[in-house]
C-alpha cells in the first residue's frame, strides 16, 4: 500500500463517514491488524467512539475482524481494506449502471445498499418502493411485488449476493490450539468470500404484501413515525438476518466488458462489436471472473443468439469473424474448427491492449505526439538503441535524444545496458531502450491516484471557501420550498428569490460549475484507475 493510496482512502472516508471515522481507519491501514486496546492507546480516541468507527467500518465492508496471531485467548484484531475503500470512489458508476440496466427501481435499491453497507431485502424493498412512491404523482403510489422483482433480478445477474454469515467467520479464523510440544497453527486472516457460501444468489421467500407509503411534509408526521415503525417491524417477512451487498466483482465484470466493446466499436464498426458483445453475453455465467479468455462459441451458436435487428447472414457473420480474429488487438481468437469454427474472447489480450493505448495517449498528451510516436515504437520493437530509434521514428538525432532522455527521466523508458567485455566500458557497452509496460502502467496507476486526491482536495477547498453563501442558498431554497407547498402568492415567492443579489447568484453558478467540472473530471479518471488495475490484476493471474 503506497502512501498515494492511504492519502486518498483518508480523503474518501472523511467526505463520507467524518474526521473520527477515517482517523481510525487511516491508522489501521498504516499499521496493520490491532486489537481495540491498542486502537484506543494510538489514536488517542475516546473508547467509545473507536468502537463506534468500527462498527461503521464492518457495516460497511471496510473493515474485518478476527482472532488474535498470539492464539487462543488473544483479543480479536482489527484490519481495514485499502482496495474496499477506494471503491467508494466508484459509486455514482455502480448506481448509473444499475439505472441503465434495471431502471430507477435498480438505481434505488443498489444506492440504498451502498449508502448502508448491507441490508435486508425486505427493508430494502420497503425503503426504495417508499422513496419511488414519494416522487410520483398524488394518488399514486409503487407496488413492493414490483420491486421484489426488480431486487430478484439484481441477484439472478450477481450484481447483488448474500453477506457471509458472521458466526462461520468467526469460525473459520479460529487458530488451532497449541500443544506443549509444538506451536499454535497459524491464523487464517482471510474473510470468507459470499461465493464460498452455497445459498450465496439465493432469493428468499419474503411475504411482503402493499404499497410504498409518501412520506409527510408536517413536523407532526415525523415525530409519529418512529412509534408507527416500530409496530411494523415487529412483523416477519421471513428473511430476518439475511443481508444483502453489493457485488462490486461483479460490476467490474460488466465494466471490463463494456470497455472492450467499445475499444471494437471504435476500431471496427458497430456490427463488430455487436457480434463481441453476443459472445460476452453468452459465456458471462459460465467463464470464471480471473479467466484470461472466455468458454470457445461456435459460429452457429453466435449467429443464433445474434440480437434479431441485426439481419446480417451466415456468410457475413462468419467474414466479421475472420476480421476480428486477424486484426493486430486480437481481441477474438479461433480454438478449434468444430460447429463452423470455436471462437473466444482474448480477455487477457484485450486489457493489454487497451492499457497499451492508455499509456500511449498519456505520453501524447504530456510530451508531445513525437514522444509518442517514440514510445509506440518501443513498445512494438521492445529494445533499440539510440540510433535505431533516429531512422526508425525518422526524428532528428538531437530532437531524439532529448525525448528519449525526457521519457527516461519520468520514468517511461528504461534503459538496459549490454557489455561487450567484464569491464563494462562505455566505448564497448549497448546500451538498449525499452518499455517495460506493467511497472509503467503501476507508476501511472500511482498519479492517477494523486490526481484524483488532488481533484478531491481542491473541491473541498471550493466548497470551504464559499461555505456561506451556500448555507444561504439552501435557507432560501427550503424557504421557497416551504411557501410552494402552503401555496403562497408569486409576490412572496419573488420577494424571497431576490434575497439573494445578482453577484451572489453570479457566483453560486460559477461554484457550481467548478464543482461540477471537478466531480465529472474525477469519474473520469476513474475509468483510467479502473482500466490499469483491471490490466496489472489480469497480468498477475495470468503469470500463476
Amino acid at each position: 500500500m503506497t502512501a498515494q493510496e492511504v492519502r486518498l482512502c483518508g480523503l474518501l472516508l472523511q467526505e463520507h463517514f467524518g474526521e473520527v471515522v477515517e482517523k481510525v481507519c487511516t491508522h489501521l491501514l498504516r499499521s496493520g491488524a490491532l486489537n481495540l486496546r491498542t486502537i484506543v492507546h494510538e489514536t488517542g480516541t475516546p473508547l467509545d467512539l473507536v468502537k463506534k468507527s468500527l462498527c461503521v467500518l464492518m457495516q460497511h465492508g471496510v473493515c474485518v475482524f478476527s482472532s488474535g496471531r498470539k492464539g487462543p485467548g488473544s483479543p480479536v484484531e482489527y484490519r481495514a481494506s485499502c482496495e474496499r475503500i477506494l471503491r467508494i470512489l466508484r459509486y455514482p458508476r455502480y448506481i448509473y449502471t444499475a439505472k441503465t440496466l434495471y431502471g430507477d427501481t435498480g438505481e434505488l435499491i443498489v444506492e440504498e445498499l451502498l449508502q448502508r453497507g448491507h441490508m435486508t431485502m425486505s427493508s430494502a424493498v420497503k425503503t426504495v418502493a417508499d422513496r419511488l412512491t414519494h416522487n410520483m404523482e398524488e394518488g399514486r403510489s409503487m407496488e413492493y411485488s414490483e420491486v421484489v422483482s426488480a431486487f430478484s433480478k439484481l441477484v439472478e445477474t450477481h450484481f447483488l449476493q448474500r453477506c457471509p454469515p458472521v458466526a462461520e467467520a468467526r469460525t473459520a479464523t479460529t487458530a488451532t490450539p497449541a500443544t506443549p510440544g509444538t506451536p499454535a497453527a497459524p491464523v487464517n486472516t482471510a474473510p470468507p468470500t459470499p461465493e464460498s457460501f452455497p445459498d450465496c444468489y439465493k432469493v428468499p421467500h419474503v411475504t411482503l404484501i402493499g404499497r410504498g407509503k409518501r412520506r409527510r411534509s408536517s413536523e407532526d408526521g415525523e415525530d409519529e413515525r418512529p412509534g408507527k415503525k416500530s409496530k411494523v417491524d415487529e412483523k416477519t417477512h421471513g428473511d430476518e438476518g439475511i443481508y444483502w451487498q453489493v457485488n462490486f466483482e461483479r460490476f467490474h465484470l460488466h465494466f471490463r466488458d463494456q470497455a472492450i466493446i467499445s475499444a471494437v466499436a471504435s476500431k471496427l464498426d458497430q456490427t463488430s462489436s455487436e457480434i463481441v458483445r453476443t459472445m460476452l453475453r453468452m459465456s458471462e455465467v459460465t467463464t470464471p471472473p480471473s479467466a484470461t479468455c472466455t468458454q470457445a462459441l461456435s459460429s452457429n451458436e453466435i449467429f443464433r443468439s445474434l440480437p434479431p435487428n441485426y439481419s446480417i447472414t451466415r456468410p457475413i457473420l462468419d467474414q466479421y469473424l475472420t476480421l476480428l480474429v486477424d486484426d493486430p488487438m486480437e481481441f477474438v481468437g479461433r480454438s478449434g474448427d468444430s460447429g463452423g469454427g470455436m471462437y473466444v474472447v482474448n480477455l487477457h489480450r484485450a486489457l493489454v491492449n487497451l492499457a497499451r493505448a492508455t499509456l500511449e495517449s498519456v505520453v501524447q498528451e504530456r510530451f508531445g505526439s513525437r514522444s509518442a510516436r517514440i514510445f509506440r515504437l518501443l513498445l512494438r520493437k521492445r529494445h533499440l538503441e539510440q540510433k535505431q530509434v533516429e531512422d526508425f521514428a525518422m526524428i532528428p538525432a538531437k530532437e531524439a535524444k532529448d525525448m528519449l532522455y525526457t521519457l527516461l527521466s519520468q520514468n517511461l523508458v528504461q534503459l538496459q545496458e549490454i557489455p561487450k567485455t567484464p569491464d563494462h566500458a562505455p566505448s564497448r557497452t549497448f546500451y538498449l531502450y525499452t518499455v517495460n509496460q506493467l511497472p509503467t502502467a503501476r507508476m501511472l496507476l500511482q498519479h492517477c491516484y494523486k490526481t484524483v486526491a488532488n481533484l478531491m482536495e481542491r473541491r473541498l477547498f471550493e466548497t470551504k471557501e464559499s461555505k456561506r453563501l451556500l448555507e444561504k442558498s439552501q435557507r432560501i431554497e427550503a424557504i421557497l420550498a416551504s411557501l410552494q407547498a402552503s401555496g403562497a402568492e408569486p409576490g412572496q415567492l419573488t420577494e424571497v428569490e431576490e434575497m439573494i443579489t445578482a453577484p451572489e447568484r453570479q457566483q453560486l453558478e460559477s461554484l457550481r460549475h467548478h464543482i461540477n467540472k471537478l466531480d465529472s473530471t474525477e469519474n473520469q479518471v476513474d475509468e483510467t484507475i479502473f482500466l490499469l488495475e483491471s490490466y496489472i490484476n489480469s497480468t498477475g493471474t495470468a503469470t500463476r
